[in-house]
């Protein structure tokens, strides 16, 4: 029987979950439930580590969460990533590491999924989960700086982070291109 859930697939739930939440609360005018929104979205980013922690300290590693958990994190990130362009946190020539993260996980998706088609895993790098790390930070300064009202010192801190995130998914993006080519 296959196991559905384990604790740390539960935490991946409740993840995605609060992915509709956080965005709607992103909308607020109040500057209180934005706050609480970055509260939350820093909750689920802290939740992607603790989760995988967990399956395996639990030894609760399951079909079901090795699918599920990144694709809670790219949900999570290309949303909100969505939600602060629109909102204007994200603009002008700062759209361009916000539209490298959203590619990169579209192409390394799809490869992914081609790479299943011939049996071939590809295991997540260390460069990767430095990736999401720097995405989820940059994210959370943005959200928060958007409930300061877009406090300068917040907002371009944020966007410095933004772009550091985004260097950090291209090298991660190369690199499994470069490894997943190699099985072509």
């Amino acid at each position: 029987m296959p196991r559905v859930y384990t604790i740390p697939n539960i935490i991946t739930f409740i993840r995605i979950f609060l992915i509709p939440i956080i965005l709607y609360l992103m909308f607020s005018e109040n500057p209180n439930i934005v706050l609480f929104a970055g509260g939350l979205f820093i909750i689920s980013s802290i939740s992607d580590y603790f989760d995988g922690y967990l399956a395996r300290t639990l030894n609760q590693s399951s079909k079901l969460g090795t699918l599920l958990d990144p694709i809670a994190d790219k949900l999570l990130v290309a949303s909100v990533i969505i939600v602060l362009v629109d909102t204007r946190v994200i603009t002008n020539i700062h759209v361009i590491p916000a539209i490298l993260i959203l590619l990169r996980e579209i192409a390394i998706s799809g490869l992914r999924e081609f790479l299943a088609k011939l049996n071939t895993d590809m295991p997540v790098s260390k460069l990767a989960k430095y990736k999401t790390t720097f995405q989820m930070i940059s994210l959370s300064i943005l959200i928060i700086s958007l409930g300061f009202e877009l406090n300068d010192l917040l907002w371009n801190t944020g966007l410095v982070a933004l772009w550091l995130a985004g260097l950090i998914t291209l090298l991660s993006g190369y690199n499994y291109m470069a490894k997943g080519l190699k099985h072509i």
